[in-house]
């Protein structure tokens, strides 16, 4: 049986899904992400012939794969992979991960934007160039991600501790998640292990923190929705097609004080679109991709 794979891989996980040419289900895995690096483009082509194939049922043959790919973030590395991915046998389309959610939401136009381990933006203009906001990684930017969040949160908590301000819940969120005797050993095991892995969990923490009334995380939320915001004001400005805003990713999806912030935003300055959490797997956007890849011939 002939099949279309669509593929989300993201910077902790990868999800594949296999559908047959008239659209009906074969798998659909999740498995960690281990591995993954978007270059060399070889060494990230055998990888991912490998991985899709693991997820493919015994007999049935590849048509084409559809690709969204964590640190695929311009159109030429997207071209180039895409090619070395074609050189082992099959078709392919590839995007950057935040590419998909468009085609996840049964959309032609529009902008994805994602926020979780890390946050970028992306849309097309009019003539279908793909366009980049953000996705710089966690170290220098990625507001609104999680690790970025945790980072923001320490450094506001720390800061007030030095001042001598009285700990408005935010430090002592801090201090117990990351099983911390105090401020000293709260830096210490933040700054000792600066990974996504060690600091993203500690997202959830923040929110309940805002919810529970600690002003300094709320700033740090507020701060947050600022940054995805700024994503999208810079894919309009650079001539992003489309009237909604489709996001995903742990964070938005997961903590509604993060996506109402970011409506809120969107209503004042751009009131023309309109934000939708994506409902669906983005991976779902890689088997439309790899759809209009095998249907172009």
């Amino acid at each position: 049986m002939r099949v279309l794979v669509g593929a989300d891989v993201g910077g902790t996980k990868l999800a594949v899904r296999v559908e047959t040419l008239d659209g009906v289900v074969r798998a659909d895995t999740h498995h960690p992400a281990a591995g993954w690096e978007a270059s060399p483009v070889r060494d990230a082509a055998r990888w991912l012939a490998e991985h899709l194939a693991r997820a493919v049922p015994e007999g049935d043959e590849i048509a084409a794969f559809g690709i969204g790919a964590q640190g695929c973030d311009s159109q030429e590395h997207c071209a180039r992979l895409a090619a070395a991915v074609e050189e082992l046998g099959t078709p392919a389309a590839v995007v950057n991960d935040a590419a998909l959610l468009i085609p996840a939401a049964g959309l032609d136009t529009g902008i994805g934007i994602i926020a979780g381990t890390g946050s970028i933006g992306v849309g097309a203009d009019a003539d279908g160039a793909v366009l980049f906001s953000g996705g710089w990684g966690w170290v220098l930017g990625d507001g609104g991600s999680a690790p970025a969040i945790v980072r923001e949160a320490t450094k506001a908590a720390l800061t007030a501790y030095d001042e001598g301000l009285p700990d408005d819940g935010l430090l002592a969120a801090l201090l117990e998640h990351f099983g911390a005797g105090g401020p000293q050993s709260l830096a210490r095991k933040v700054n000792d292990d600066s990974t996504t892995g060690n600091w993203g969990p500690g997202a959830p923490a923040i929110f309940r923190a805002a919810d529970a009334g600690s002003a300094l995380a709320a700033a740090v939320v507020d701060e947050a929705a600022d940054q995805l915001a700024l994503l999208v004001a810079r894919l309009v400005a650079q001539g992003a097609a489309g009237d909604t805003v489709v996001a995903a990713g742990s964070v938005i999806v997961g903590q509604p004080r993060l996506a109402e912030g970011l409506r809120e935003r969107l209503a004042r300055t751009h009131p023309a679109l309109t934000l939708r959490l994506l409902d669906e797997e983005p991976v779902a956007g890689g088997v439309v991709l790899a759809r209009r890849r095998y249907e172009a011939g």
